[in-house]
């Protein structure tokens, strides 16, 4: 990671692992966390007030070609959110281009039942969370980004967010 001072309150964390020929820049207050496996970075986010917990941005690249085709990510991130009546949450999708770089993105929120998994024991549903998700097809394959937490960190955070999503571009 590179940390930039541009004055006396300003820091700018710029990825130093960018991932399939891409590189983006972390907003502004948000805590960069030490490698894990399969994510070229993990950021996480105080709570906004009302949430007793923060939220958390991962950033995947699993290699050329590897971590399934858009459409199939955009469906499988859809089935982790469950409405009220117990039927899949509704899920806003888009695609834009930002630098030259296509991405789908996603907007979802209800019960999470995405949080566990193969590293992270049985599975346990979470009320009132949020999801905003992109996938940006990068040069080398598609990186995968991911923010969960609860629905007013995410609100909070929707703004920093998509000032990541503009940040990306390819390496030079």
């Amino acid at each position: 990671m590179t940390v930039l001072f541009l004055g006396l309150w300003s820091v700018v964390v710029v990825c130093a692992q960018p991932a399939a020929g891409l590189r983006w820049t972390a907003p502004a207050g948000w805590k960069s966390e030490p490698a894990r496996s399969m994510r070229a970075a993990t950021y996480t986010i105080a709570p906004a007030t009302g949430d007793k917990t923060g939220a958390e941005c991962a950033v995947y690249f699993f290699g050329a070609g590897q971590g399934g085709s858009v459409d199939a990510n955009i469906d499988r991130w859809k089935g982790q959110f469950e409405g009220g009546d117990g039927r899949a949450a509704k899920a806003q999708v888009a695609k834009r281009t930002i630098r030259g770089l296509t991405m789908t993105t996603i907007d979802t929120s209800g019960e999470y039942l995405g949080m566990g998994g193969p590293m992270g024991g049985a599975p346990t549903a979470a009320a009132g969370y949020r999801m905003l998700g992109a996938i940006v097809e990068g040069p080398s394959g598609n990186v995968f980004v991911k923010f969960t937490g609860p629905e007013k960190t995410i609100a909070a955070n929707q703004q920093k967010f998509d000032q990541l999503l503009a940040s990306f571009q390819k390496e030079q």
